[in-house]
């Protein structure tokens, strides 16, 4: 069963205004040497967004019995590799863009240089607040497992290698399991770190528990990847905060391109349920898990 409609207004609203806090707090101050790459970090972290995969960890936490302070600093740490991928993502040498959360991209705002250098820098600060943040549970073994699946979740074998698969297609036509293949690299891979990085933070979690989340997080993670396709498909601009329709401008091969919109919206409708039916081991607990998914599928922008 969903959790109640009120649940995602209000605990979207309260979650955000958490994360926009405990970045901020974490982030160098604008005043410490280097000034300009230091406020070029803020201008890229603390310039809005959804804050998806932070959200999806402190979902995960709730629905395990966790407090939000336990894993606030790994919830900073997931944001910062986040931003950190579009700010190298926006780069000539990548996708081009001008255009990130409706303002313009930290390589317009300030240079390419200065841009790969605070991508550099958001991905350091991530891995230090893993090993050094007071608000994380003491366990080292927590620590070196939550090192672990952020890593693996953004090297070769996840978002970095789905983008190098990503930029080798552009212009090619693929079929879709390599498509869907190439999602769960680029995308998925960080969204089921956002939620096995909870599940991390429990030290001994039953193994079907933890069966139960990694079986609801690779389903929505391509499912949020193909709601993305669909978005800059039928959205415009201005709402999407990013350039519209720049995957069909750019040739690439997505759901919407290669099944039509129809498609592509059932399978959305299939990843929401299969991940759904995997939470079923964690009872009602899952209802903030279960309303995060809601919201990621039902979202405009």
């Amino acid at each position: 069963m969903s959790a109640a409609p009120e649940f995602i207004p209000a605990q979207l609203e309260q979650w955000r205004a958490r994360m926009e806090q405990a970045l901020a707090r974490r982030l160098p101050p604008r005043e410490r040497l280097p000034e300009r790459l230091h406020e070029a970090m803020r201008y890229s972290v603390l310039g809005g967004g959804k804050r998806v995969r932070p959200i999806l960890l402190l979902a995960t936490a709730r629905s395990l019995g966790l407090a939000e302070e336990q894993v606030e600093a790994a919830a900073c740490a997931l944001e910062l590799v986040h931003v950190y991928s579009l700010v190298h993502d926006d780069l000539p040498a990548m996708d081009n863009d001008d255009l990130r959360r409706g303002r313009p991209t930290c390589h317009k705002a300030y240079d390419e240089a200065t841009a790969l250098l605070v991508g550099d820098a958001l991905q350091s600060l991530a891995f230090e607040l893993i090993a050094r943040d007071p608000c994380l549970p003491d366990s080292p073994a927590v620590r070196v497992r939550l090192v672990g699946v952020l890593a693996e979740a953004i090297g070769s074998v996840g978002m970095a290698g789905g983008q190098a698969i990503d930029l080798e297609s552009e212009g090619r036509k693929l079929g879709i399991e390599q498509v869907e293949q190439l999602h769960s690299l680029k995308t998925g891979a960080l969204i089921r770190a956002s939620v096995m990085m909870g599940a991390a933070c429990v030290p001994g979690l039953d193994a079907r528990l933890e069966r139960a989340l990694a079986g609801f997080a690779a389903p929505i993670g391509l499912a949020f990847q193909i709601q993305d396709d669909l978005l800059d498909e039928l959205g415009d601009t201005a709402t999407l905060g990013k350039p519209a329709h720049s995957d069909r401008e750019r040739g690439k091969s997505t759901h919407p391109a290669i099944l039509g919109i129809a498609a592509s919206q059932e399978r959305v409708r299939r990843l929401s349920a299969a991940a759904l039916e995997s939470l079923a081991p964690l009872g009602a607990q899952a209802d903030p898990l279960r309303a995060v998914a809601e919201w990621l599928l039902a979202r405009r922008n």
